[in-house]
Order: structure tokens, then sequence, then C-alpha cells
């Protein structure tokens, strides 16, 4: 059974869903089962049941929120994708809070080349996991904020939050 919690963040409502203690699927919005229609066809095989508590993966977005930016770090998250999407998945979680990048810089952190940046867009725009897989943290060479899946407003919001608590200021 996939378990799900919503919890309140300053930015809107942050769904969680969870298949044996593993986040899934987590992304900024009141109704669970939008996160649950893009799991894979056998995770939603599960089925899908609202819980009261996800314990440690909740407890990580409380800490996170309140101030400690390494909080969803030691949450085990699973991701489908191809050998290429998971490596870039994987450079993405390791771009520290507070730390802005662009597309190009997370292909070559993947050990893909800098021509692999839409490869890294395409990754950034299928996470099933954020704020955990912090996409929100790549900004495009153009300027300004780009994209979100979430809507711009929730993307500023967690990057000015991890700004204003991270020792890294933000730096890009």
């Amino acid at each position: 059974m996939i378990r799900a919690q919503v919890l309140p963040t300053p930015t809107g409502p942050l769904a969680l869903l969870s298949h044996e203690d593993v986040v899934v699927a987590a992304g900024f919005t009141a109704d669970p089962h939008e996160m649950f229609v893009r799991l894979s066809p056998r995770l939603q095989e599960e089925g899908l049941t609202r819980v009261d508590d996800l314990g440690r993966a909740a407890r990580a977005v409380r800490d996170y929120l309140d101030g400690d930016l390494t909080a969803l770090d030691s949450v085990e998250l699973e991701q489908p994708g191809t050998p290429k999407r998971r490596r870039l998945l994987r450079a993405l979680r390791e771009v520290p809070p507070g730390v802005t990048i662009g597309y190009a810089e997370l292909a070559e952190r993947a050990g893909l080349p800098r021509t692999a940046a839409r490869a890294a867009g395409s990754a950034c725009a299928q996470n099933l996991i954020a704020p955990f897989v912090p996409c929100h943290r790549i900004l495009p060479s153009t300027g300004g904020l780009g994209g979100y899946y979430y809507g711009t407003p929730v993307k500023r919001w967690l990057l000015t939050h991890e700004k204003t608590h991270s020792p890294a200021g933000g730096t890009r």
C-alpha cells in the first residue's frame, strides 16, 4: 500500500507518498492522488491510503522547514528512470542547499557532457520527489527562475528559505 500524508508548509500543502518507508513521491499539492497517478503502474497497483504520520519523512520535512536544510538528505527515496536519468537525479540531490547551478553544470556533475543540459532539464521536469530531489536549485543560464512544476512562487519560496538558512548564502 502507498501511504500518503499532507503536510502544511509556508508555501502550501506538501503531499508525501511512501512505500515500505521509502518516499516514492512528494509534491506541493493538497491532493496526494495528483502524485499517485504519476507513479509507475506497479506502484499504483498497491493502492493509496492517507495516514496521519509518515514518521521519518514527515519529521524531515518539518526539520527542513525549521531551518535544518540537510534534514531531507537522509530520507530514503526511490524514483524510476534510465541510468542516465538516475545519474542526473543523484547529482541533483548533491547540490547543497543555498546553492544554485545551471542545467549544463548539473549534466557535468552527473558525468555527462555539458551538451546533456536538455536531458538535465527533462530529469528536473519529471522529478517525482520535490523538494527531496531539489530541482528548484537549478536555474536557466539565461537568468531568472525558469520553470517549476509547482509554480515559480513555490520555487522562489524554497530558494529564499534556503538562502536565509544556509551558510552558502545562495551562491551560484
